[in-house]
């Protein structure tokens, strides 16, 4: 990100930038523009609001009221934003790349030789520098196109992954045709090794408005870091010959180009619709240019379009469109009759075409809702998604969409009057600009002084390293001599007997040293993977059967990571599955055939009340709801990783980007057979986690430590995403059916749910799930709550802990529940959740000691100060207005209460004072993103305070790495209470460490007369001979074990009734944080997490084929949210609820609530699709079942695929 916001800088400088010279220390970008520069950057952690902030903080048009920064500069209500606190900028400090690292590079892998065209090159590149060159390479007879590749920025290895090495690469951008440039009054000819961030640029210089459009929508194709690199012949190439989906085909197959290319020493000029049609090319044949005619500006109409997850590009369209007509004014009707027109489709599953009966049957024609109507008729005879195409119904419609948006600005009548608004604008509502429209947000906290520096937003520990790079994760470790490298060979069949495997013939597979597999495990040692205590075990191996697709069979071992990688690829598994059943892949088959895990009764939730006599004394029942929930992966930025490092005596250290190095030295050396003293594993920090680096991640450390153990040889092994994904199992999903009985006035009786989880194939944490899903269902007082849940054994990837693991599910499904007994009353959903929340009594009733005290019970006051407000009242209104004035856009808004019960548990801490008065600190807890850390070292610095004259103990803070032989009985970070249990056994640590040093200081000052100074206090100490480490194990009170967290959102979101796009306007959470232990690191945490939620909630398909294997298994299909998908204004408030002194200094967790917050947005975009159900169809029920996630097929297919087919016929009727 980093280097995104800087490109855009130095962009912006360059002369000609179109906005006015810069106030001093700002630059010339726009927000707007930094906004956009990042709009192709992940993040899972912070949800990008604080990113964002601090990229728009260089813009010339930055409201400063309106960062977030200003949340923490502010100390009194009239202390405003103070432009000198932001870092001056300057417009000619331009960074270089570090010389140190240069020459590290160089002396890594040697000076690049210099090659001609036709010399053989040690390095295998070639960089012809013209045709005839490149003619020359493909007649040598070393050439072999399954061994070399032709490249020019190689971008779309992205989408199309390697399967081998190649020996050779052959590097084309060098060649002067490919990169001409020529403007001229026929059009523009561009060079196919041109960038498209080039191609932008020459488009928006043109005068014609058909080249500005092209360049608009170049704009949205892939992400401004991948356009600065890829190139516009490279994508049509691909689409070529590889179909792949490109927007760029369809947009100049519309405009009517050509292209020229050379093959067998001949060149050749083609229309692009030739070019698409061709069998695909061979690697010898060259695409040199593009030429885009230049159609004018007279009569000449040109729109494209597009349908994506995410508005900004860095998706690929379901479809996309560009159309392209002439038009004439009908001198007696004044209507406007199409002359010529282009229409072309692409991105449905095959390459980009024209739908010439269409264009056949509108020439002459002026556009009425009869010639409309035929139009889509014949359109949806062209438009045949290929079989194996996502969605197909939704893209037909979506052509369609695109048909009758462009027809409808040619004729009248076809949008009657009372709609006719632009993009959902209304007199008191903006139009939703999507493009351009600014994030915004508010953040109102409150910093404690009670407790300094505890309750201060102090920067993160270690953010400068993690900003700058130079922090230091498992895989920047540098490699140990004679270090070896894993990759997992997986099984892509479930429950099949593994007969063996061998490799394809390969350069890749020369690379193999060997294979590591279950005959491996060392005597005395057991085939284990990962294993949660007392709940189970998984396999390291499927052996002899491969019991689910993902799980391993072997692992490649070779000199590099992509060697492994590559080998990893080229293993053939020969499978059998006699005398073994079918798979079981799904929760309907598990029940089915009664595979499933027992729930101990320690974890089983207990029922409330009597169900039967709450159905007695119902008015009203459902008896038959439904709904779903899918899986959700992880998507750390950081992979699991491991290096294993065998050492003396059968012992082994292994570094392990692990939450469980306790959990993870037990499996470790279970698997070896070892005593666990022989295993060490260490983890400094890790690059996200969300549950997917406890139990997940110990897989990765065991295939380090075995192949380490056997070889002797250090190994080490980084999961591609792809491995990643299938492995990782993520989120549980759930199928839900409920009873539920209530009374007229909206208040609940009693509720049954019947509720499946499918737990995969071992045990894992799933057992815990049950009680996870009813303590956060239970924030309505249901009169009574009775289930039934099926923990479902099946053949796929054992699900994991993730964020919020059942919270998430159980929030949901209490607000589903609560919609659909709304709806049947047809009373406003929001009136029956306030009528149902607790009171302290039935709070008590349903959480027993978990409710705490009454002072302590907030939900309803944050429920009510959200829905209550003039303000809510006054956008609910709006929505209405809203709603009643636009037909193809409609909006909703909702509020979430959420309560989550978290607990506690034992957890030890170590505190050392060293020599020199600086402290080092060990906790059980790692390190993962969540600013553990930082809490840790303001707790150290608050224990000791009563020892600290000069306050500078913050500062003489270290924590260090978890080590499992250094700090035993860790435990695992996780459920959201890591960061309190080990400040509270440092806050222990630190009471033992002032006991023995307070008499010191009370000498010293005696004799003194002046506080004494750290530096003599420790002095003096040493020489004494006192202990200056204290070690604590902090156990909760056992009449304390369990609390609740409460919190509220509202959001209110946009739909758009053609496309199914979402677009969040705005979220407000108000949040009881208790008294914060860092305002800043819990803010991050709650905005984080209830970003995460959204992509749970709306966009994160997560795909599986018919065995069980992910389908959806990287960036290019799997979608979490970025800058342009995430609210449009987000606000967070915390409040303090009453002090609990059972907690620790009364703060609260921030890590897994906010999660459940997001559920706001589905409950939104449920209003929303209401009213376009009530705008387009009155035969459609206003009580509907709608899953999770929502995405935008979902949507489009809830509001009607036929929406335009429907209104045309009403049209129709109307006329007659």
């Amino acid at each position: 990100m980093c280097m995104s916001i800087f490109s855009a800088l130095v962009k912006a400088d360059k002369p000609g930038h179109a906005a006015p010279a810069p106030p001093a220390g700002f630059s010339r970008l726009t927000c707007s523009e930094a906004e956009h520069a990042v709009s192709g950057n992940l993040c899972r952690c912070t949800g990008y609001r604080p990113i964002v902030d601090a990229c728009k903080s260089f813009a010339a048009d930055v409201d400063l009221e309106d960062l977030g920064l200003n949340s923490f500069w502010k100390k009194a209500a009239d202390d405003r934003a103070d432009v000198g606190k932001l870092p001056q900028y300057s417009a000619g400090s331009v960074c270089t790349f570090p010389e140190f690292l240069k020459a590290e590079i160089k002396s890594n892998i040697g000076k690049l030789p210099e090659h001609s065209a036709g010399s053989v090159s040690d390095d295998g590149w070639y960089h012809p520098r013209s045709i005839q060159e490149l003619d020359n390479l493909f007649d040598a007879n070393w050439f072999d196109e399954t061994a070399v590749k032709i490249v020019a920025s190689n971008t779309g290895a992205g989408v199309y992954k390697e399967q081998d090495l190649y020996e050779k690469y052959v590097d084309i951008k060098g060649i002067p045709e490919l990169l001409v440039i020529d403007r001229s009054s026929k059009g523009v000819e561009i060079g196919a090794a041109v960038s498209i961030s080039k191609a932008i640029e020459v488009f928006s210089d043109g005068t014609t408005p058909v080249f500005r459009k092209i360049a608009g929508h170049l704009g949205k194709v892939a992400s401004p870091f991948v356009r600065n690199t890829a190139t516009i012949g490279g994508n049509l190439i691909m689409a070529q010959r590889l179909r792949f989906p490109s927007d760029i085909a369809t947009l100049l197959l519309a405009a009517a180009a050509t292209v020229t290319i050379h093959t067998a020493s001949k060149t050749v000029c083609l229309s692009l619709e030739e070019f698409l049609e061709q069998p695909p090319f061979d690697a010898k044949t060259i695409l040199l240019s593009i030429f885009v005619p230049d159609w004018g500006s007279d009569s000449v109409i040109f729109e494209t379009s597009r349908a994506a997850p995410r508005p900004f590009g860095n998706a690929v369209s379901y479809v996309n469109s560009a159309f392209l007509a002439r038009t004439s004014g009908d001198a007696a009707s004044g209507d406007l009759i199409i002359q010529e027109i282009c229409l072309a489709f692409g991105a449905y599953g095959g390459v980009a075409i024209r739908a010439r009966n269409v264009e056949e049957f509108l020439k002459g024609k002026s556009v009425s809702a009869p010639v409309v109507l035929e139009a889509v008729q014949l359109l949806k005879e062209v438009i045949r998604p290929s079989q194996d195409t996502t969605h197909p119904e939704y893209r037909v419609s979506l052509a369609v969409a695109f048909l009758f948006s462009l027809l409808s600005s040619l004729g009248k009548d076809l949008i009657e009057p009372r709609k006719a608004i632009t993009n959902g604008s209304t007199e008191s509502s903006p139009e939703v600009a999507t493009d351009n429209l600014p994030i915004r947000s508010r953040q109102e906290l409150i910093f404690s002084e009670k407790y300094k520096p505890i309750g201060k937003p102090i920067t993160k520990a270690g953010s400068e390293l993690q900003a700058s790079g130079e922090a230091v994760y498992v895989d920047d470790i540098p490699a140990p001599k004679d270090c070896l490298y894993g990759a997992f060979i997986y099984g892509t069949h479930p429950h099949a007997h593994i007969k063996g495997f061998n490799f394809k013939p390969s350069l890749a597979a020369q690379k193999v040293i060997t294979v590591i597999s279950a005959k491996d495990i060392p005597v005395g040692g057991k085939n284990i993977g990962t294993s949660y205590p007392m709940l189970g075990d998984e396999a390291l191996f499927g052996d002899p059967v491969s019991e689910f697709a993902g799980q391993t069979v072997g692992i490649v071992i070779a000199e590099t990571q992509k060697y492994a990688y590559m080998a990893a690829k080229q293993a053939v598994i020969e499978y059998s599955t006699e005398n073994l059943e079918p798979p079981i892949l799904t929760i309907e088959d598990a029940i089915k055939h009664n595979s499933y895990f027992h729930t101990p009764p320690y974890l089983a939730p207990q029922p409330v009340g009597d169900f039967d006599k709450g159905m007695s004394e119902a008015d009203h029942k459902i008896l038959s709801g439904e709904v779903k929930l899918e899986s959700q992966y992880y998507f750390y930025m950081e992979t699991n990783t491991a290096l294993a490092i065998p050492d003396e005596d059968n012992c082994i250290t292994v570094y392990s980007s692990t939450q469980t190095p306790e959990i993870t030295q037990n499996v470790i050396a279970d698997l070896l057979g070892v005593p666990y003293h022989n295993v060490r594993v260490i983890t400094r920090r890790v690059g996200g986690g969300f549950g997917g680096k406890a139990q997940k991640g110990c897989p990765v450390a065991c295939a380090c430590a075995l192949a380490a153990f056997k070889l002797r040889r250090p190994v080490r092994m980084y999961l591609d995403l792809k491995t990643d994904m299938i492995m990782a199992g993520g989120r549980h999903p759930m199928k839900v059916k409920y009873s539920v009985g209530f009374k007229s006035d909206g208040t609940l009786t009693a509720l049954h749910v019947d509720l499946g989880i499918n737990a995969g194939i071992s045990p894992d944490v799933s057992p815990m799930l049950p009680g996870f899903i009813f303590s956060s269902l239970k924030k309505y007082n249901w009169g009574a709550l009775a289930f039934d849940v099926k923990l479902c054994k099946t053949n796929v990837s054992s699900r994991s802990a993730m964020r919020g693991p059942g919270e998430v599910q159980g929030s949901f499904i209490a607000e589903a529940i609560i919609e659909h007994v709304a709806s049947v009353l047809a009373a406003d959903t929001n009136a029956v959740r306030r009528k149902n929340l607790h009171s302290f009594d039935s709070l008590t009733a349903f959480y027993g000691k978990a409710a705490g005290d009454a002072a302590t019970y907030s939900l309803v006051d944050l429920f009510d100060k959200l829905t209550t407000s003039p303000e809510y009242r006054s956008r609910a209104a709006e929505v209405e207005r809203f709603n009643g004035g636009s037909k193809w856009k409609k909006r909703g808004i909702s509020c979430v209460p959420i309560t989550f019960q978290v607990t506690l548990r034992p957890s030890p801490g170590k505190v050392s004072i060293l020599n020199d008065g600086s402290i080092v600190v060990e906790v059980g807890g790692v390190e993962i993103g969540q600013g553990l850390y930082t809490k840790v070292k303001q707790m150290t610095a608050f224990g000791l305070a009563e020892l600290d004259a000069d306050g500078v103990l913050l500062d003489k803070v270290r924590v260090i790495q978890a080590d499992s032989l250094s700090m035993v009985q860790g435990g695992f970070t996780g459920g959201s209470t890591t960061s309190e249990v080990s400040c509270q056994a440092v806050l222990e640590s630190c009471a033992a460490l002032v006991e023995r040093l307070k008499p010191i200081k009370e000498s010293i000052e005696a004799n003194s007369g002046a506080p004494a100074p750290w530096s003599a206090l420790i002095a003096q100490a040493t020489m004494e001979s006192v202990n200056l480490s204290a070690h604590a194990y902090w156990t909760p009170d056992p009449a304390f074990v369990k609390y609740l967290n409460y919190g509220a959102g509202v959001s209110e979101v946009e739909i758009d009734v053609l496309t199914g796009a979402t677009t969040i306007l705005r979220s407000d959470l108000l949040y009881d944080c208790g008294h914060s232990l860092n305002p800043a690191v819990d803010l991050g945490q709650v905005e984080g997490a209830f970003v995460q939620g959204v992509g749970f909630f709306t966009s994160e398909e997560y795909a599986s084929n018919s065995d069980g294997l992910v389908i959806n298994d990287g960036t290019w299909t799997y979608k979490i949210p970025t800058v342009d998908t995430i609210p449009r204004q987000l606000n967070v408030e915390f409040i303090n609820s009453a002090r609990e002194k059972r907690r620790v200094l009364s703060s609260k967790a921030s890590g897994e609530p906010p999660l459940l917050m997001a559920a706001s947005v589905h409950c939104a975009m449920r209003e929303a699709i209401r009213a376009a159900r009530r705008e387009f169809s009155a035969e459609s029920p206003l009580t509907f079942q709608m899953d999770v996630p929502a995405t935008m097929a979902d949507v489009k297919e809830l509001c009607g695929l036929d929406v335009v087919e429907r209104h045309l016929h009403t049209l129709l009727s109307k006329a007659s």
